[in-house]
């Protein structure tokens, strides 16, 4: 049998289908952020097409998730830069919200990205697909490939340690 070429239309068409949606939610947990986490899916499926003669079908999905997180890893790193560079320099962008209120609000996002990017990944996987994908504990098991009661178990400690990390504020 003939592997399928991910040069073929057809065939990353598929590979787009099955596996756009996988990614945009690894990057969206990574990130927090769903615009983000869709520019980055585009350019990981432009660089497979790039790369199209180089990769087999069945290395498509870990050479997307290798080049997704590559590329995360390269705009956070930028985006440190440029958040540097505006520390350095005076903000002349107001806002009609009390300066009060946008430090809260930044504090309680910082904290909470920070809680949930402290948990183990197992279980901040599970807590994502529930809160954020809202799948229930079924649907996750079946993508997971685990128990309900796993799940269940995964969620629970997740939550456990949540509710830690917010009595600690």
């Amino acid at each position: 049998m003939i592997p399928e070429n991910i040069c073929e239309e057809k065939v990353f068409e598929t590979v787009f289908n099955e596996r756009s949606e996988q990614l945009r939610n690894f990057l969206y947990y990574k990130s927090g952020n769903l615009a983000l986490a869709e520019d980055l899916v585009q350019d990981a499926f432009g660089k497979l097409w790039e790369n199209c003669s180089k990769v087999t079908l069945e290395k498509a999905k870990s050479y997307l998730f290798t080049i997704a997180n590559n590329l995360f890893l390269n705009k956070m790193e930028h985006k440190k830069v440029v958040l540097k560079f505006q520390a350095a320099s005076p903000n002349t962008d107001t806002d009609h919200q009390s300066p009060e209120y946008l430090l809260e609000q930044e504090e309680f996002k910082k904290r909470l990205e920070g809680a949930i990017s402290s948990l183990p990944e197992d279980q901040r996987i599970v807590f994502l697909m529930n809160r954020i994908d809202k799948k229930k504990y079924r649907e996750i098991a079946e993508e997971l490939g685990l128990s309900v009661k796993a799940v269940e178990k995964r969620m629970h400690k997740a939550l456990q340690e949540l509710r830690k990390i917010h009595k600690k504020v």
